[in-house]
């Protein structure tokens, strides 16, 4: 069995030391700090097996800390030491969910005692271990250990139990709506009703009446503990947006998140937004990062929503490893709601047990042909294509023997001299000087790619 790992924080050094001691003593191995950052930095890594923790770290309460730890390492058990004995500590330890609540002082065999608790538990083979954790992390709201998702966690933690205005920012298909039933969710208003709104999409009327309601009838924006979501506010025509600016002068009640993936201060500046808007809705922003840029995230979410497609009755599957570093070399225009759709899509129909990186090939590969036309740009739609197509051979390749960028080369220039050959006629002088090439140079590449017959 391998060592495990105890992550001490405890600012009072004579404290730390005999705590240390004991638990090296006991067979654990120990990180010890006095820093709160400290120790939520090993945390967002991944270290640990359990936190023993003082209640105050200099100026920082754990209690402060624990939401995002929570959200971050769900499972990581935490035990809290504490001088200040009130019931106010033990209730805040309990409502955090911590594993234990140690009053000081304590019998350093207590400690240990708790520590080896805290650790316990059924065996089980890796195989399950994976399963079990899969299975938390398919139930979580927000999905991912990376940091730009851990700065996520710490916003939403401090946020959740209050009532301010939050925007959320991000590209379409990166969980915007996600974090804000987190924030709903998660927080002391989670029994009031959460309710999401295309403003956008609705018509005036229709957007004072269920937002404002009418005099027998108040409506969602005076609900107490309602959680108003606002979703792209950067589209609404400026009539719905004088709405929403009357709605957040007179609202009761309701808290507003709105969302946008258009940056709102540019529209500002162009006059396409409010600026008296902006300001009401600026308040907490939260930033949600393109899956792209936090590409270590996609094995968790991938076998999070397998599980998701086996809870919803499909068959249990599996994913190769050479399908996944595919995967994880793709960037995802589409974000989470693009790999989801992927997954979900393979989960249903492929026959076989395990995905392989032929089918994800494949379905990047018609996804692109779906897509293709959307792109505004002739190097953004080659990027696309080059992904679906050379990214696979790329990760194969043997550096001693490659001859990919030779083959790619070829097969772009190949179907770019036949069409300003068609253009011409097969005028040949004509088509070099379209190219911008030498005719003899035109003649040899002709010869060379095999098109001399056609």
């Amino acid at each position: 069995m391998s060592q495990k790992t105890i992550l001490l924080a405890e600012d009072d050094a004579s404290i730390r030391l005999v705590v240390n001691q004991t638990l090296v003593t006991a067979g654990y191995q120990v990180r010890a700090t006095s820093s709160a950052d400290a120790l939520e930095r090993w945390i967002r890594n991944g270290e640990g097996d359990v936190v023993v923790t003082d209640v105050y770290l200099g100026d920082t309460a754990i209690f402060e800390l624990l939401p995002s730890i929570k959200l971050a390492r769900p499972d990581l058990p935490v035990i809290v030491m504490s001088g200040q004995n009130t019931i106010l500590t033990a209730a805040s330890a309990a409502r955090h969910g911590v594993f234990d609540y140690l009053p000081k002082p304590f019998d350093i065999d207590q400690l240990t005692s708790l520590v080896g608790r805290a650790l316990k538990g059924p065996p089980k083979k890796d195989t399950a271990a994976k399963v079990s954790k899969a299975d938390a992390d398919a139930s979580l709201p927000l999905i991912g250990r990376s940091d730009p998702m851990q700065e996520v966690y710490r916003i939403i933690s401090r946020v959740m139990n209050t009532d301010l205005t939050v925007l959320i920012e991000g590209e379409s298909g990166t969980g915007k709506e996600l974090a804000a039933r987190a924030i709903h969710q998660l927080g002391a208003g989670k029994d009031g009703v959460f309710k999401a709104l295309d403003l956008a999409a609705m018509p005036t009327e229709q957007i004072s009446r269920d937002l404002f309601g009418t005099p027998e009838e108040p409506g969602l924006a005076f609900q107490e503990e309602a959680t108003l979501y606002l979703d792209e506010i950067g589209d609404l025509p400026a009539e719905a947006q004088t709405q929403l600016v009357k709605l957040m002068r007179e609202a009761g009640g309701a808290r507003i998140i709105a969302s946008t993936r258009q940056p709102l201060a540019k529209l500002v500046d162009e006059g396409k937004f409010r600026e008296d808007l902006f300001y009401r809705i600026n308040v907490v922003r939260i930033f949600m990062p393109p899956l792209r840029q936090r590409k270590e995230d996609i094995p968790e979410l991938v076998r999070a929503f397998l599980l998701r497609a086996q809870r919803k009755g499909l068959a249990a599957k599996q994913i190769e490893p050479s399908a996944m570093d595919l995967m994880m070399a793709y960037d995802w225009p589409g974000n989470v709601r693009e790999l989801e759709n992927l997954i979900m899509r393979l989960a249903a129909l492929s026959p076989d047990a395990v995905i392989s990186q032929r089918d994800i090939e494949r379905e990047l590969r018609a996804e692109a042909l779906k897509d293709i036309s959307s792109n505004t740009t002739f190097e953004k739609e080659v990027e696309t294509l080059l992904h679906r197509y050379v990214m696979a051979d790329l990760l194969q390749a043997s550096p001693d023997d490659s001859k990919i960028h030779q083959e790619v080369l070829e097969q772009v220039e190949r179907p770019l001299i036949k069409l300003a050959l068609s253009v011409t006629s097969g005028n040949k002088l004509r088509t070099a000087a379209l190219l911008g090439v030498n005719r003899n140079t035109l003649r040899a590449r002709i010869n060379s790619l095999g098109l001399a017959e056609d």
